[in-house]
């Protein structure tokens, strides 16, 4: 079986934070969304994947993965030059497909459960597809699936009056009898191609779609909020280590990720789930709060952070509380004068800020 990750679109809802590359390499819990994407393949066995590249900063996904021999996996890439629909991407990959089954898995969702199963069982069948449903609060915003007597009877994208909550997940398995029928596809009402319609045509045609229902944890991280709840889900299930030092009276407090060369200056308070990656400085008398992910080379001081995402080489000297923020790489907050209020950011790539 082989793999496809889709790794193009716009993501303006996340903007600015995607104006300098794009949404599957922001991080959650310190490593691009689309990485475990890349691991739920490896780990169910699948290790031939091409990555659909397209959009602002394309090369930037080439140049973090390679030929993916530093993450286990082979990786090649196609580039789909607009977006088109996720049926026109996975249609691009045809002549990587070749005669074998394949997983879509695109590249901006986040499952904690393992696919392994679901792999194993679509090799060993004889279905033509099967997808991973999930019940959410807002069914209109995703692709929707209808069901009777355990079977789907009908599959519908963002339809204004949901016939169920049972959204379909960004996780497709399927074989290369696809391909035909996004050949007969016409763009929908967003000028896409909808892979939804390509599995209605196979119901149509009385192929078997089988579904999956995932009962714990899945994320669309389409917006910061979406994002910040993946960070907090990811952050509770890890297991906690301290590969750095710290000074003298600190107080690490739960499950905290603190990595090597990273140092905790005397006065820091670290409450978990946090992590804080390497070769960063925390001084200062710095808090670092629940539910935080610190990038690299990062170093903060006197501030306040709590559920927020503060990502590489960033430098944060402030006295002022950070909460429910997101702050892109390379990115400076400084303060002439103390101010106590909670703020909010949502910073791209490069951000200078004096308070």
């Amino acid at each position: 079986m082989k793999g496809i990750i889709l790794h193009g679109g716009h993501g303006t809802r996340l903007r600015p934070l995607t104006h300098t590359g794009p949404k599957q390499l922001l991080p959650i819990a310190n490593k691009p969304m689309s990485e475990y994407c890349l691991d739920s393949l490896k780990n169910a066995g699948i290790t031939d994947i091409t990555i659909v590249v397209g959009g602002v900063g394309s090369n930037k996904v080439k140049e973090y993965y390679g030929d993916g021999k530093n993450f286990g996996v082979k990786l090649s890439y196609i580039t789909q030059d607009s977006p088109k629909g996720i049926a026109h991407a996975v249609r691009l990959c045809k002549d990587f497909v070749g005669s074998e089954k394949f997983v879509v898995f695109l590249g901006d969702n986040i499952i904690q459960k393992s696919i392994d199963e679901y792999a194993n069982n679509f090799i060993g069948s004889d279905d033509d597809a099967a997808i991973l449903l999930c019940k959410v609060d807002n069914p209109s915003q995703f692709g929707i699936a209808e069901i009777e007597d355990d079977k789907i009877i009908k599959l519908t994208e963002k339809p204004k009056n949901p016939p169920s909550n049972l959204a379909i997940t960004g996780i497709y398995f399927l074989t290369p009898l696809i391909f035909d029928l996004i050949d007969k596809l016409k763009p929908s009402w967003r000028n896409e191609l909808e892979i939804v319609d390509a599995l209605q045509m196979l119901l149509d045609i009385n192929h078997k779609v089988r579904y999956y229902m995932i009962t714990d944890f899945w994320k669309d991280t389409g917006t910061p909020e979406d994002i910040l709840q993946a960070n907090t889900t990811i952050l509770e299930n890890m297991q906690p280590y301290f590969h750095g030092t710290k000074e003298d009276n600190t107080t690490i407090e739960g499950r905290v990720m603190i990595g090597e060369g990273t140092i905790i200056k005397k006065g820091c308070k670290i409450i978990g789930p946090t992590i804080i990656g390497k070769n960063c400085i925390i001084a200062n008398g710095a808090y670092i709060d629940s539910n935080s992910s610190i990038g690299d080379n990062s170093n903060l001081s006197h501030c306040n952070v709590k559920s927020s995402i503060i990502m590489s080489n960033c430098e944060i000297n402030c006295d002022t509380k950070i909460k429910n923020s997101i702050i892109a790489s390379n990115s400076h907050i400084s303060m002439k004068s103390s101010d106590h209020d909670e703020k909010v950011f949502l910073l791209g790539e490069g951000t200078k800020i004096t308070l």
